[in-house]
């Protein structure tokens, strides 16, 4: 009997090995450019991707979906709503001229051609870049809160603006909106002035910083969720971050980076990892450039995004990479220090199933209940793959933490899958397969409607005392 894998929080559309490495390049060179006049278009490789993709799921995927102006109809109105879905940036004269496309994506995704997609986007940045302007001038004097007004949050049954007037009434109302909501709880008028033109503007320059790989991205979504809403196109660098998820490990410096201010702030060193073994990075230090090897340029990341400088760290075990850092303490006058680490395989244990003991006092009798909580079905695929004795997985984790539970003399176990929304099917089969003799452990029905048993073939019984298990309503797929 055939042994496919399932994932079964998602259904992925995985594009070839090759094409991420024909994109990564692009995405180094693009990652600081600021432009706000800058028009996106496809890279030739986005079309065969659209091809491919479109094939692949018209051909394979469970749903059988036909192709056609009715898809194409629901395509259209994902798409607009992936920019705009309180139809507060794009004017009626822009929707009047999308709408000639309605009914053509159908036969855009068959041929490859991407012209709607990124003229949806480069408008939609245009009318962005206006509304920045617009809101810089509202915010210039404090709004007069004696005036009876009403601003609706809601608007998706709201009409389109027909001009840039009525864009700015609207966006009026919204930042009075905001503003009367931080004035009752006491800031000054500066003060909120500020933290709303910064909070638009932190998000206007993130639009800015799109590449046309996620242009692209959005519109495949915008695709496979007309199909169905568990199907996702995944990106080159998101393939790479859900093989990460799935094998709970990387090959980098082991840190945990996010954006603060325009510069890469360490959130984390991971413990065992070569940022903690270096005693020389922390948490709170700042990355301002990253630089290849012992001799490679420093390539200067302020105001990058994070996912961008988290590629030019990432790379093959056993290669070095060094960080020009700010440190935390550091005053304007002090140099920023060079920190030069070896990239090695990392282990996100915070990530992977625990353990823990739970001691319960139930009528003058002492318990020790052992609580093991999953919070996802993972597996190393690519280190299973290569016959790797040491590769990540959820099954392998908890038949160790079973063992050590059993070994404390627990009286019982709780199996906690809550907030557990799936992952490997496989996996979830192999877990089972720790509790019961052998046997079938679920039916997985294809496409063409043929049915998979998916069943435990292993007799070994890691444990056989009593059993819980806790769910809750985000409990899914797999879990």
């Amino acid at each position: 009997m055939r042994k496919p894998i399932f994932f079964a929080a998602m259904l992925l559309v995985l594009i070839f090995q090759i094409l991420s490495a024909q994109t990564q390049p692009k995405i180094i060179t693009e990652n600081s450019e600021i432009d706000t006049f800058k028009i996106l278009q496809p890279a030739p490789i986005h079309q065969r991707v659209n091809t491919i993709v479109s094939g692949l799921l018209m051909r394979n995927h469970y749903k059988k979906t036909e192709l056609n102006d009715s898809l194409s109809n629901v395509i259209y109105n994902n798409y607009i709503k992936s920019f705009d879905n309180f139809k507060v940036y794009f004017l009626q004269a822009d929707i009047d001229a999308f709408s000639k496309s309605k009914d053509k994506i159908d036969d855009y995704l068959k041929t490859g051609n991407l012209q709607f997609a990124f003229e949806v986007f480069n408008v939609y940045k245009q009318r962005l870049n206006e509304r920045m302007l617009s809101i810089k001038k509202l915010l210039s004097n404090e709004f007069d809160y004696t005036i009876d007004e009403v601003f609706i949050v809601d608007r998706n049954d709201a009409p389109w603006a027909k001009s840039p007037a009525e864009l700015d009434e609207l966006w009026r109302l919204r930042l009075k909106s905001d503003a009367l909501n931080k004035k009752l709880n006491g800031e000054s008028w500066d003060k909120i002035s500020s933290s709303l033109f910064k909070r638009y503007q932190t998000f206007h320059k993130q639009i800015l910083q799109y590449k046309a790989e996620d242009v692209f991205e959005i519109y495949m979504n915008a695709y496979t969720s007309a199909i169905d809403p568990h199907t996702d196109y995944f990106s080159p660098a998101d393939a790479a971050n859900f093989d990460i998820t799935m094998s709970r490990s990387l090959e980098g410096i082991g840190a945990q980076l996010r954006n603060q201010d325009d510069y890469t702030l360490i959130v984390e060193v991971i413990p065992g990892g070569p940022a903690d073994k270096s005693k020389n990075l922390f948490a709170n230090d700042k990355i301002v450039a990253v630089a290849q090897g012992d001799t490679g340029e420093f390539v200067d990341v302020v105001g990058w995004r994070v996912d961008d400088v988290v590629q030019l760290i990432r790379g093959k075990k056993g290669t070095a990479v060094r960080l020009s850092v700010m440190r935390a303490n550091a005053t304007p006058d002090m140099p920023n220090e060079t920190v030069k680490l070896v990239r090695d395989k990392v282990t996100l244990e915070e990530q992977s199933a625990k353990s823990k003991i739970l001691y319960l006092d139930q009528d003058n009798k002492n318990y020790k209940i052992g609580i093991i909580d999953v919070p996802a079905f993972y597996v190393d695929f690519k280190g299973k793959a290569r016959g790797e004795k040491d590769f990540k997985s959820t099954t392998r984790d908890v038949r160790n933490l079973l063992k050590d539970l059993k070994n404390d003399g627990v009286d019982g176990i709780v199996v906690d899958l809550r907030n557990n929304s799936g992952g490997s099917l496989q996996e979830a089969i192999e877990l089972t397969g720790l509790f019961i003799k052998k046997g079938p452990v679920v039916q997985v029905r294809n496409s063409d409607q043929s049915i998979d048993l998916g069943d435990d073939t292993d007799s070994e019984i890691v444990y056989d005392g009593p059993l819980s298990v806790l769910v809750n309503r985000y409990s899914a797929s797999a879990s």
